[in-house]
């Protein structure tokens, strides 16, 4: 079983903010999802042993341009990107969509007052 961390009183302040600007809440989880990615590519490409060069020569691109996608700094990246990036390291990727967590929770409470 595992023990529940206290929170501190930072963590209880950015939670009280999440959940009084639902638009924060879902600016900050998008990040986090990013952030995610950027881990996830980076990983792989680790794991593999690969260096930012040997991927890019893989992919038939430059290391910055590798760097710039595992760091976050490519906006709108493309599903085929992340598809080539994956093969080229013996992956494969998963779109998964599904409903996100706050946002049945605060319609199923809007849909008991209302009921």
């Amino acid at each position: 079983m595992k023990k529940k961390k206290k929170k501190t009183a930072l963590m209880e302040w950015i939670d009280g903010q999440l959940k009084a600007d639902p638009r924060l809440a879902r600016k900050v989880d998008d990040l986090v999802n990013e952030m995610k990615l950027e881990q996830e590519l980076t990983g792989l490409r680790e794991k593999r042993g690969l260096s930012q060069r040997q991927l890019a020569k893989l992919l038939g691109t430059s290391q910055p341009y590798v760097a710039k996608l595992e760091s976050g700094r490519i906006k709108n990246l493309g599903v085929n990107t992340l598809v080539k990036y994956a093969r080229a390291l013996g992956g494969s990727v998963t779109i998964k969509i599904e409903p996100h967590k706050r946002a049945v929770a605060a319609r199923g409470a809007r849909l008991r007052k209302a009921g």
